[in-house]
């Protein structure tokens, strides 16, 4: 959990903001400490956390929130973490063994008409479903969807338009009707003839008209620096009754092994 983050977002484990939609973009960089931070975050907060893993297993996940201070292993003991293990999933529907078949939530992979509503029906269980309580007067907080590369159901043959449909679906049963937080993760790339890459693009626009918050992280455009990793332009959307106000700050960060420090544009030490 990033401290310097919480603070430009305004938000904290002991109040954190209910019925959102964060949406987290990378470009020629890598923004995964992002759903690190919000995944300890959650977790610290008491909510209950379904993780759709699509990209990296659940040990990879386990070893980086030790690092930040969280168990993920005592989490999903105790209920306040579902964790679907997408690659593992994955494998099983294209290389079937004997008794060792993948779970419905993916069963599109080998049939592509089923679409994605066993996936839906996943997150909806989980997040509404019972969980276990620390104690016999304790109860988990509002429910969070966290999807680490939305994109990469792009990659496996669903259509840019069920993707949408799914976040939709997803947007209106967790952040509406049980007034908790979905944040999910999109990856784009640079090369405009890339199909893939025409479709993530649709897809995270699609996704920033639903949004109430963008995190959107790229490279510096003057290439690699040791001090510097990255610029992050964070977007506030909020909805007035003559429209929508967007608000817009640029930061500049940089990661370390348990942690990252945001800072304004020219103003780290080692541009100064």
């Amino acid at each position: 959990m990033f401290t310097e983050l919480n603070s430009i977002l305004n938000t904290s484990p002991d109040k954190i903001t209910q019925g959102e939609l964060i949406v987290i973009s990378e470009r020629r960089c890598d923004a995964s400490f992002l759903i690190h931070h919000f995944l300890s975050f959650y977790l610290r907060a008491r909510c209950k956390v379904c993780f759709l893993g699509l990209v990296q297993s659940f040990s990879h996940y386990s070893a980086v929130s030790q690092r930040l201070g969280v168990s993920l292993v005592q989490a999903k003991e105790k209920g306040q973490l579902v964790f679907l293990e997408g690659l593992q999933e994955s494998i099983a529907h294209l290389i079937p063994h004997e008794g060792k078949a993948g779970s419905d939530a993916l069963n599109f992979i080998r049939d592509p008409t089923r679409g994605l509503q066993s996936l839906f029906e996943l997150v909806r269980d989980s997040c509404g479903g019972p969980a276990a309580a620390l104690g016999p007067e304790e109860e988990w907080g509002a429910p969070v969807l966290l999807v680490d590369d939305l994109s990469v159901l792009l990659s496996l043959g669903v259509s840019v338009g069920a993707v949408l449909d799914f976040s939709h679906y997803c947007r209106a049963t967790v952040c509406s009707q049980l007034q908790g937080n979905v944040v999910t993760l999109v990856h784009c790339e640079e090369e405009e003839d890339d199909a893939d890459d025409e479709g993530a693009e649709q897809l995270l626009r699609g996704l920033t008209h639903q949004c109430t918050l963008t995190l959107q992280v790229q490279g510096l455009p003057t290439g690699y620096c040791r001090d510097i990793h990255g610029q992050m332009e964070v977007c506030w959307t909020r909805r007035q009754p003559d429209g929508q106000q967007r608000l817009k700050k640029l930061f500049q960060y940089k990661v370390y092994d348990k942690g990252a420090s945001f800072f304004a544009r020219g103003t780290s030490s080692a541009v100064l």
